[in-house]
């Protein structure tokens, strides 16, 4: 058994909670608000969040970050990612050199364009770092659907604890040492997935959808793999598979954005009308700039910063992408002989 703590109660937070307790490990979860955690006490249930779902007795809820980091072997730090520097420092005075601190939030911090982990690393410098993602929504792993996902470190001993902690007959854990290509997937799919659900929302079908999918994990592989990330991250569960599961799920924040977006609202009403933090927002203007600083081609990540950041109307960002100068989709791959 480890004793383990979450910190954000948020709907990813409060699922990973539930699994860990099931599991058999001490469980304590951390919320900044007093009155959610008032409410998770005695109705174990974030009712707007995470309807439906009971949380187990024995998991404990605190407003005292102290309470939650101190003396535990592994930290999920469950926070939107454009709170993890804020939280990490907040942490700081609790965490203890070596202590686990695993990321479950994905996106690239707009302002350094560094990834959670890294952000991890330079507020908290004596912790080990790692990363838990994949195909994975709140919603369906508190309810014990069949989910699979991976947890990188940069050593094998600390993703095979990981995989150990987290790994029952309905969450299966695989590792990989590829903790870059895993974050940048994580981050950079929930952009490509603001264009889908804008799709969706312009009336296009599943031509449409599989096309922005297809093309879009090719832009996100030209730049994971330029910036050190390596192809098969980007192949599978954290690339492809996330990518799939956030275009076309009703359960993705980013897409159900896009959605919105493409019927007309504007990029705050649709986080209004969202109603939690949507990741590829704040993820975009990075992607845009990294692809700038790598001189890779991101023609969808352009499109959907023009869309968000520059008032396009979205209709017209779909044509110019339909109708951009005539490519080979492989250029590597040779012709045949007249």
């Amino acid at each position: 058994m480890a004793k383990t703590g979450v910190i954000g109660a948020g709907s990813w937070g409060l699922a990973l909670a539930r699994l860990l307790s099931k599991n058999g490990h001490e469980t304590t979860v951390w919320s900044h608000r007093e009155e959610g955690v008032r409410d998770l006490r005695e109705n174990r249930e974030h009712r707007t969040k995470l309807p439906g779902v009971k949380l187990p007795e024995d998991i404990v809820f605190t407003s005292d970050l102290e309470e939650a980091v101190r003396g535990k072997e592994l930290l999920v730090l469950a926070v939107p990612s454009l709170h993890t520097r804020s939280t990490c420092r907040r942490m700081a005075p609790y965490a203890k050199p070596g202590q686990l601190v695993v990321s479950v939030s994905k996106g690239i911090e707009e302002s350094t364009l560094m990834i959670q982990t890294d952000i991890i690393r330079q507020e908290l410098p004596a912790v080990n770092a790692a990363v838990l993602s994949g195909p994975s929504h709140a919603e369906e792993v508190g309810r014990d659907i069949p989910t699979t996902v991976v947890a990188g470190a940069k050593d094998r001993s600390t993703a095979e604890y990981i995989q150990n902690v987290f790994m029952n007959q309905v969450f299966r854990v695989y590792t990989s040492p590829d903790m870059l290509g895993i974050e940048l997937g994580g981050a950079l799919k929930n952009v490509i997935a603001l264009a889908a659900g804008v799709a969706d929302g312009l009336g296009c079908g599943d031509n449409t959808k599989a096309a922005l999918i297809t093309r879009g994990i090719a832009e996100m592989s030209r730049l994971g793999v330029a910036m050190g990330g390596h192809i098969e991250t980007f192949n599978g569960l954290t690339g492809i598979g996330d990518l799939i599961v956030t275009c076309a799920s009703r359960h993705s924040r980013n897409r159900r954005a896009g959605y919105l977006i493409g019927q007309g609202m504007t990029m705050q009403q649709a986080m209004d009308e969202v109603q939690m933090v949507v990741e590829g927002v704040y993820s975009a203007r990075a992607a845009k700039t990294l692809a700038e600083q790598y001189g890779i081609s991101m023609p969808i990540v352009q499109e959907v910063n023009r869309v968000l950041f520059e008032d396009k109307p979205a209709r017209e960002a779909m044509a110019d992408l339909m109708l951009r100068d005539k490519k080979i989709e492989h250029p590597e791959l040779p012709w045949g002989n007249a």
